[in-house]
């Protein structure tokens, strides 16, 4: 039982570690356009993002897909300047199917993309064959569910404060919040290219 909470709370921190934050601000601005309403549709991308997420870290795991860390970095930040772009498009609009299968499909990419960023160190702290390796990628995935659960009601929490406290509407919640994320990635691109 201790070693799954050694590799759950590798889990929790690698998402809540301050440090390397662009997983939070993906999981921000993947939160933005909702309310605690959606709370079910929220669950679902927290759980296909770590799904996509795990597959990335099985896959390097058993050296089926090696991607090197330099393209996968810019890859991840672009997925959450594309995230972001699309909330800023999309906000209003009533297109809500075409909406949901896009935000599904990109939302599983996206983790896929993410997990190859972790997948060097992941590796490099399990020790035994890939096959013994299963568990702790299960308990370490937990790990990573439970903190993007975590982010994701803190936006829903800010949200909340936002637009029933401050009176600050949704779009303009949504907007400023999506926009706000992608200046910070775009600071953190033009830190990797200069």
């Amino acid at each position: 039982m201790s070693e799954f909470w050694v590799f759950f709370q590798i889990g929790l921190y690698h998402v809540l570690d301050l440090h390397g934050y662009d997983h939070v601000l993906f999981l921000i601005v993947l939160t933005a356009p909702y309310t605690a309403q959606h709370w079910k549709k929220l669950l679902t991308l927290v759980s296909l993002f770590t799904l996509g997420h795990t597959i990335s870290l099985l896959l390097a795991v058993f050296d089926l897909l090696i991607i090197k860390s330099s393209i996968i970095e810019v890859l991840i930040l672009a997925t959450i300047l594309l995230t972001g772009l699309f909330n800023l498009i999309n906000q209003g609009k009533n297109t809500k199917n075409k909406q949901d299968i896009f935000i599904w499909i990109s939302t599983l990419f996206f983790g896929l993309i993410h997990g190859f960023g972790f997948s060097t160190y992941f590796k490099g702290i399990l020790s035994g064959e890939a096959i013994d390796k299963l568990p702790k990628l299960l308990e370490f995935a937990l790990g990573i569910e439970a903190a993007q659960i975590i982010v994701v009601v803190t936006v829903l929490i800010l949200a909340f404060i936002m637009q029933t406290l401050l009176k600050f509407n949704k779009r303009d919640f949504t907007l400023t919040l999506s926009s706000f994320v992608m200046g910070v990635t775009v600071a953190l691109l033009l830190e990797k290219f200069y």
